[in-house]
């Protein structure tokens, strides 16, 4: 597997990792506990070293799920987690918000540290800004964990760049966390300029697109009724259908490259900076195989300018998250 450093932290990872949500939560009823553990560690026997989960998902069961996975293998890959809504470090019950108070967040790095059978967290993420709590605060709460030994490296999530700026003056940020790919081109506009002049490295969430760009749905797609893309505005059957000429301009590219529109998604997010690791997300091993694929897909120059010529100028109807999901990111 080649491998990449996400920004100046020298933490080097898989240029792939594995987004670990959707196997206890979100886009349906959790899978076999069993299967998603032999996913997880057939994953990393293909070179996957970088595994991504939160406190959040569940609340807790997603933790749990990668700690027991990856025990045997703990010395050979990288962990990322999330803090920061509020949730009961020990009862798992989940208030409105978010909660980034330090003392909170130390009370969840320990928490997370049990759960995840390790004793230290290698990237530690705020999942979603708090308005209540100053940036310098968490920061600064995150830096003491660094001290401790009990965290490795800091992280954002959806953050804006003025919170990344304040962020990491106080703590080097070592890597963003947020929506990007061809579905939802956003960051290109603002973060990634300041990404790259703080050295930050960005993991894209979602780079499939939550699974539109992989041509599998469509307007008669229907989701599981405790599926997330239900209440996503870009979902609705009206948005999938007029979104289906992206779709298609993706797949046009997957058949003059011989690859598959998943592979060529993820390849084109490869191809735009050397410090982006994107998360694909799967509860198949059979599609965790055909995202890996997309490693050995050399795009052109050519191919890139077709891409973008096919794909820049179109107009996406939809949000990509609900209003109240929204607000809470960018800030």
């Amino acid at each position: 597997m080649v491998k990449r450093t996400l920004g100046n932290s020298g933490i080097e990872v898989s240029a792939l990792g594995l987004g670990c949500m959707s196997m206890t939560s979100a886009y349906g009823p959790a899978a076999d506990k069993g299967e998603m553990i032999q996913l997880i560690r057939s994953a990393h026997d293909k070179g996957i070293t970088f595994f991504d989960t939160a406190e959040a998902y569940g609340p807790f069961a997603n933790e749990e799920l990668v700690g027991k996975a990856l025990e045997p293998i703990r010395e050979q890959v990288v962990i990322a987690t999330k803090f920061g809504f509020d949730i009961d470090p020990e009862t798992g019950k989940r208030s409105p918000g978010t909660n980034s108070r330090p003392d909170h967040i130390k009370a969840a790095a320990e928490a997370c540290l049990k759960r995840l059978r390790t004793d230290n967290i290698d990237l530690f993420y705020q999942h979603r800004v708090d308005p209540n709590v100053p940036i310098e605060e968490v920061a600064g709460a995150v830096k003491d964990l660094i001290a401790e030994g009990k965290v490795r490296h800091f992280g954002l999530s959806e953050a804006g760049i003025g919170t990344i700026r304040k962020a990491h003056a106080v703590q080097p940020v070592t890597a963003l966390q947020s929506e990007y790919s061809l579905f939802w081109r956003g960051p290109e506009d603002d973060v990634l300029p300041v990404l790259e002049e703080l050295g930050i490295g960005f993991v894209p969430f979602s780079p499939l697109g939550a699974g539109f760009l992989t041509g599998q749905i469509d307007e008669n797609t229907k989701f599981d009724p405790s599926d997330f893309r239900n209440h996503v505005p870009r979902f609705s059957p009206e948005a999938r259908k007029a979104n289906m000429v992206l779709v298609h301009a993706v797949q046009a590219a997957a058949q003059r490259k011989c690859a598959t529109p998943a592979q060529i998604a993820l390849a084109w997010l490869l191809a735009q900076k050397p410090w982006i690791v994107p998360i694909p997300g799967t509860t198949k091993i059979s599609r965790m195989e055909e995202n890996l694929g997309a490693v050995d897909v050399q795009l052109t120059e050519v191919d890139l300018q077709q891409i973008e010529e096919a794909t820049s100028k179109l107009s996406l109807e939809g949000t990509r998250l609900p209003d109240a999901m929204l607000k809470m990111t960018g800030i």
